[in-house]
Formats: structure tokens, C-alpha cells, sequence
């Protein structure tokens, strides 16, 4: 759900004197799970009385935060930050050149362009526009944000752009023509949509996309895919794969590799829970042998690979298998031991490059094969951090890769194939004043007794005597590891201000792979609560903050995370900020995409499950007689992932209970909460403000 970055996205009924989280039971009064919500009119995301309720919110909020001079001075150092012209320009290899899209001060909705690959490399890029999202928006009277591009290998003539109104997730899809530089205006376009479409040869397409009734899956998404092709009408074209109405949705796609081209189906019954065919040419499928619960990586040299979530004939949960598409044979490639886990696999012509982390730290590996076993080497890439390979894939032997860590910008080096030596190409200028800050790994121990890991910001000589604002960020969710990477943002506008900064590392992520995550599945989800407030309790009993001087904050699952937390334990904290958050646990499936996480967090209509979610929901679990932090909740009208409502209605609800809360909706951007830099400026400005005042003031 945080990455659906790509989906990117807890236990048991509290009274209200509860400060811990209890042992699994069912709720006292299990009647109330039925009582009247006298919200659903904040459901409705665009109507009259809800807009005119959020308009009313923000300009409460804005009218109290402008009025403090760091209001002015966080907006203006957040968008030096985003519009700054010495960013990286990262790019991907795409046939001769390298291919970016770009925003800053002069382009607000940004462009898409390309350069040839060795003034790219030698960092002086000739950049070529191909597409200025500005003027066409424009030109259309249309608020386009730019979503990404599909490029035909191998020549890249053609692309398919997909455009979004207001920054949901779903897209416009347009075919366009690199050497004509336009749309074409009768080729491969779909109308609004949450639409996959994807290249199988230049006059033939792989949709799945709102063909009306019956087409799309209770998540919003497509239950079918369907062979189009060019000049024939959408309405005509072939299906060869549906998924039933309750499964999460279907897609297609093709792998192009040097040798052959593998045209591919993956029908998700749920978030963990995927059939993987092979579609032939005369577009008959054959479903590939894999466990459901394997995630696939794809094929490389006719060997599928895929990454385990439980034992299967013989080998480990969390290892990277690999399986013969001829002969059917299988073997081991990694099998990563109990402090490490897989997080990035990555194809060249030759190599597998494999991404390990070892407790939260990354090291790259070259795999190749040796008929029946497999080689590692150690790329030597810089070891303490967080290392991306970017750019890599099976029909050229290049490739990027990134290196950063909490006070380290990041590092964009090249490799002209997995066998040469890196070289540096672009280094990341620092966007804060880091001098005395060190980054270490601690470790707090959860009520089960489970080491949790986590890394701390701060400067070494700090006094302990709880005097210090401490801002604790988490996820643990959806098997997404929260790792060490440079944030700017907070760098400069609460690091550099004198604050302390924890990443958490807790169940529910990936970060020691799919029993990490399974471990706060569903039914277990109070562990990943017991996790965050046991990283609080350290931070507290160490001296370094205090419940008066300790924050939290947490983004879509992240937010669901601290709303959960601060209602449990309103004692441990004084600044809470949840950004686009789930929050009403017994609608969270009927709102938007929400069904499709059902395997994450359960199923509100199950008597027990039900019962479960409710006793952690935020929304049903704030209670007039309690004092609470004054919370600040953010989301986006335009976000068509995560339900503006579940903000809406819990602000509305603490409100009539005459609590304390801070509320703004950003009115476009989708699930990222804004459509463009000077948005995400505003944004940060706003957070980074109530944060301020709340743990830094006296």
C-alpha cells in the first residue's frame, strides 16, 4: 500500500484506562461494532457539505501556522530543496539514451526528456524535451500530473504515457510517438481508468482497464486483460485471463530479453496471493508451478526466479528460487540466514544482481549460473547504508546504481557491465548542516521480548535528561523495510533545527524478510504496536526524549500505525502527524481500494476479525473522557487509494468529543498528497510547523 513507491500499503479491545496492548480477546460489548456512524456524509469525497467541511479545516489550520515566521521559513526551505537545480537528474537506459523527467521552478508539472547516454555519463547531459507536461496541460485546460511511460524495446519509438488528473491513481493512457514527437491521435489510448497497459510488439498491447459491468474486481481494479490490437475497436479485443469480482485484480505484461520474449499474466487473488501464466503465441496460457504465495521476479536465461513467503519442496521461506521453464528443474540461488533478507533482485544479460540486507544494511551481490549451482561476488559497492541498482535489465549490460544513508546524500555511480569497476557520475550535494550528527542502530526489546531494531539521528553529546524533540517515524507494513536513506526534508527542517530523529524497524515491514512481515499479519497486528511504543519506551528510558518531547509520524499504513498508537498510549507522546492514513477499520474495505488489503489486516464483516480490528481502530477507539496529544491529520481530496474519509471523520469525531486536533486536506495529489513541488512544500511546511511548535517550544 505504500508502494502498489507498487502498492506499495492492528490488538484487541482497549478500555479506557488501558495503556498496553493486551493478549488476543474478544470485545466486551461486541454490539457496538453496529452502531451508527454519523460520518458516512464526510464519505462522500467530493460532495458540497464534505469539501465545504474540509475548506473550513484548512483554513483553521493555515490561519494558525502561517502566523508563525517558521511557517514561511520551512515552505521556503522545503522548495529549495525539491526545485533545487543541482538534484540528481536520475535517468534510465532506454536502447542509446538515458530518459528523465524533470520538475523545478519553470516546470511545475514537469517534462519528459532524453539524452544520449555519454554526455549523460560524463555529466554534461544533452537533454532533448519530449513531452512538456505544463503546456499540454495547458493546452487541454486538464490538470495533468505525469504518472510514467511503457517504452517498445528496442528501438523505443513508441511509448505509452500515462497521465492522471489531480494526481490519482487512475491514469489516462496515450500512445506516443518519439520520432514524431506527438500523440497518436488512433493508437493505443484509454480513457480514465486504474488501467494497465503494456507493450507486446508494436501493433499489439496487453490491457486491463474498466470495460464496464463486471470488469472491475470490489478493489477498483481490472478483473481482466485482454490482447488489443492496433486498429481493432477496445471493445473487441480478445480477453484470455479474468479473476473473480472478490480477488484483487489482473494484469499483463512482456519480458523482452535477448533471446526471446516472455508474454506474462499475473491474476492477484490478494496482496500475497498470485497465479503467474505464460501466454503463448496463439495467446493459450499456461499457469507457471509456484507457490500462490511466491512473489516472481521474472525470467531470466528460461529460469523463472521468485522469492519465497513459506517453505516450499525443500527450500526456506525467504529464498530466492529458481526454476527451469524446459525441464522443470529447481535450485537455490540465496538462502539468506535469520538476520538478513532479500530486498532488490535486478537481471542483466549475464548477472543476476541480488540487493541483501543484513540487519537493515545493504550489500549487492553478481549472481551468475554454473549450470545446476550459482556464484555470488560482492559488487564492493559502499557498505553501511542503503543500495538501489537502478536502471538494470536483460537487454543491455549497464546499469546505475545509488548509495546513501541518514546524513550521507546520495552517491549515483555507473557500471558499464556487472564485471567492471563502479564509476562515480553524480554526487548529491548536502541539503542540511549535518557536522556533529551521528546515525547508529539501536535495539529495543518488544513485550514478547523480540529485538526491534532501529536507527537514531543525533548528535552524541546530547544531554540525557529527556530534554530532547525526537520525532519517531514508522511503517511496518505491507513486508516494506524502512531503511536508511537520506531525507532532506526532515534533515533540514528538524535535524538541522536541533532535533532527534528514530526510524523504526518493526514487524509488519520486510526488514528480516516474510516472517518478519507475517508476524503482524492480520490477527497479530498489535505486534507491530508493541514494536513502535516499546522504540518510544527506549527513547524515554535512555534519556533521550521524554513523552513531553516525543512526536510520532507515519504515512498510509504508517498512519494508521500512529493513529492506533496514540490512542493506546496518549501518555508517551505530545505531536502525532498521520499523512493520508487508514483510521475507520470496520469501513476500510468498502471505501476505495481498501478491499484489496483484507490480507494485511483482516476482514472487517469476519465476528472475530472484526472484533480484532475494531479494538485497534482508531476511529472507534477515541473516547471523550481521555486526554489525548493534539493530533495533526493530512490527506489529499484527490486521493483515490487511501479514502480522504478515514481522516475526515476521525478529526470530525474528536472534534465533537472537545479534543484538541489539527486537519488539512490538500485538494489534489493523490496518495502522495501532492501534485507538484510547490504542494509537497506546503505540505512539508505545515507538518514540519506543528511539529515545531509542539516538541520544541516550551
Amino acid at each position: 500500500m505504500k508502494k502498489m513507491r507498487g502498492f506499495a500499503l492492528l490488538g484487541l479491545l482497549l478500555t479506557v484506562s488501558c495503556t498496553t496492548l493486551p493478549e488476543k480477546s474478544m470485545p466486551e460489548n461486541p454490539i457496538i461494532l453496529n452502531q451508527n456512524d454519523p460520518y458516512l456524509w464526510l464519505e462522500e469525497v467530493e460532495g458540497d457539505s464534505a469539501l465545504g467541511w474540509v475548506r473550513e479545516q484548512n483554513a483553521r489550520t493555515l490561519e494558525e501556522l502561517k502566523v508563525d515566521p517558521r511557517f514561511q521559513q520551512n515552505e521556503q526551505e522545503a522548495l529549495a530543496i525539491y526545485e533545487a537545480k543541482d538534484r540528481i537528474d536520475y535517468g534510465k537506459i532506454r536502447g542509446d539514451f538515458v530518459y528523465n523527467f524533470w520538475q523545478d521552478d519553470d516546470h511545475i508539472r514537469g517534462i519528459w526528456r532524453r539524452s544520449p547516454l555519454q554526455p549523460y555519463l560524463d555529466n554534461s547531459p544533452e537533454w532533448d524535451v519530449l513531452l512538456d507536461i505544463d503546456a499540454l496541460a495547458e493546452s487541454e485546460s486538464e490538470n495533468w500530473v505525469y504518472k510514467g511511460v511503457s517504452g517498445l524495446p528496442p528501438t523505443y519509438d513508441r511509448f505509452l504515457i500515462e497521465l492522471s488528473r489531480g494526481g490519482k491513481d487512475a491514469v489516462v493512457v496515450r500512445e506516443f510517438d518519439a520520432v514524431k514527437r506527438n500523440f497518436v491521435s488512433d493508437g493505443f489510448n484509454l480513457p480514465e481508468a486504474k488501467s494497465t497497459a503494456s507493450w507486446i510488439s508494436k501493433d499489439r498491447i496487453f490491457v486491463a482497464t474498466d470495460f464496464g459491468p463486471g470488469s472491475m474486481t470490489e478493489s477498483g481494479y481490472a478483473a481482466t486483460v485482454r490482447v488489443w490490437n492496433r486498429g481493432e475497436d477496445l471493445s473487441t479485443s480478445v480477453e484470455i485471463a479474468r479473476t473473480p469480482f472478490e480477488h484483487l485484480g489482473a494484469w499483463g505484461w512482456t519480458q523482452f530479453t535477448q533471446e526471446k520474449s516472455y508474454k506474462l499474466i499475473n491474476k492477484a487473488k490478494d496482496f500475497w496471493s498470485h497465479e503467474i501464466l505464460i501466454v503463448g503465441d496463439d495467446l493459450n496460457t499456461q499457469k507457471l508451478e509456484l507457490p500462490h504465495d511466491a512473489n516472481f521476479q521474472g525470467i531470466w536465461k528460461d529460469k523463472a526466479l521468485a522469492l519465497l513467503r513459506s517453505d516450499w519442496d525443500g527450500s526456506s521461506k525467504g529464498s530466492l528460487i529458481s526454476i527451469d521453464i524446459n525441464s522443470h528443474a529447481k535450485s537455490d540461488v540465496f538462502v539468506p540466514n535469520l538476520k538478513s533478507s532479500i530486498s532488490e533482485i535486478s537481471f542483466t544479460p549475464d548477472f543476476l544482481l541480488l540487493t541483501v540486507q543484513e540487519d537493515v544494511i545493504d550489500k549487492t551481490y553478481r549472481i551468475s549460473s554454473l549450470g545446476d549451482s550459482w556464484e555470488l561476488k560482492d559488487l564492493m559497492l559502499p557498505y553501511g547504508g542503503t543500495i538501489s541498482i537502478k536502471s538494470a535489465g536483460v537487454l543491455h549490460s549497464d546499469f546505475f546504481y545509488t548509495y546513501n544513508d541518514l546524513i550521507t546524500p546520495v552517491t549515483l555511480g555507473y557500471f558499464k557491465d556487472a564485471l567492471s569497476k563502479p564509476r562515480v557520475i553524480r554526487q548529491s550535494p548536502a541539503r542540511f548542516n549535518s557536522d556533529g550528527l551521528e546515525v547508529s542502530q539501536k535495539f529495543a526489546t518488544s513485550k514478547d521480548g523480540t529485538k526491534i531494531p532501529y536507527f537514531l539521528v543525533m548528535n552524541p553529546g546530547i544531554p540525557r535528561d529527556g530534554s530532547n524533540p525526537t520525532l519517531l517515524y514508522g511503517y511496518g507494513g505491507f513486508e516494506v523495510s524502512e531503511k536508511s536513506q537520506y531525507w532532506s526534508k526532515t534533515g533540514k527542517l528538524w535535524l538541522e533545527k536541533g532535533g532527534v530523529f528514530a526510524l523504526a524497524n518493526i514487524r509488519g515491514g520486510g526488514e528480516y524478510g516474510p516472517s518478519w512481515h507475517q508476524a503482524a499479519l492480520k490477527m497479530n497486528r498489535h505486534k507491530s504496536y508493541e514494536d513502535f511504543i516499546a522504540i518510544a519506551d527506549h527513547l524515554i528510558s535512555e534519556g533521550i526524549s521524554s513523552p513531553k518531547k516525543l512526536g510520532i509520524m507515519g504515512g498510509s499504513g504508517g498512519g494508521l500505525l500512529v493513529g492506533s498508537v496514540f490512542t493506546m498510549r496518549p501518555d508517551l507522546f505530545n505531536a502525532v502527524v498521520s499523512q493520508v492514513p487508514l483510521l475507520d477499520m470496520m469501513r476500510y474495505h468498502k471505501l476505495l481500494a481498501g478491499a484489496s488489503w483484507m490480507s494485511e489486516y483482516g476482514d472487517p464483516d469476519d465476528p472475530v476479525e472484526g472484533a480484532y480490528l475494531r479494538s485497534y481502530s482508531p476511529y472507534h477507539n477515541v473516547f471523550p473522557d481521555k486526554k489525548y496529544p493534539r493530533p495533526m491529520f493530512t490527506t489529499s481530496t484527490k486521493d483515490d487509494r487511501v479514502h480522504p474519509a478515514h481522516a475526515r471523520k476521525m478529526v470530525a469525531r474528536m472534534m465533537e468529543q472537545g479534543h484538541p486536533v489539527m486537519y488539512y486536506e490538500n485538494m489534489e495529489g493523490g496518495h502522495a498528497a501532492g501534485a507538484n513541488l510547490k504542494q509537497y512544500a506546503t505540505m512539508a511546511a505545515i507538518e514540519m510547523t506543528y511539529l515545531q511548535r509542539m516538541l520544541m517550544d516550551d
